[in-house]
């Protein structure tokens, strides 16, 4: 899977739901987002590591999701969000308006 492709489907994921857990080890600030339970370290790391230097989302690990259970996160001391800025919410209208899904990548 292409980084490219990664972005889009993290940003699918964003546009399902504005606020997403995210967390890190401890001594790192590699991000992690589990999908489903599922560990996906590594694949996103990357990522949201582009996404949030173009702006179009924002970590932080010092706000974590209200009523969010972090299971699953356990391993990783801090727990906190992401969310899609306004330049996020901007792309995200316009790959919707183009009818980009990422299966053509």
């Amino acid at each position: 899977m292409s980084l490219f492709r990664e972005e889009l489907e993290l940003l699918r994921c964003f546009a399902q739901s504005p606020f997403l857990p995210v967390a890190c080890a401890a001594g790192t600030a590699e991000p992690v987002y589990l999908e489903n339970g599922r560990d996906k370290t590594g694949k996103y790391a990357a990522a949201i590591a582009l996404l949030q230097r173009k702006g179009l989302i924002r970590v932080d690990y010092d706000i974590p999701l209200k009523n969010f259970s972090y299971d699953g996160y356990e391993a990783y001391p801090c727990k906190g969000s992401m969310a899609l800025t306004a330049n996020g919410i901007r792309v995200l209208e316009v790959l919707e308006t183009q009818g980009v899904t990422g299966e053509e990548l």
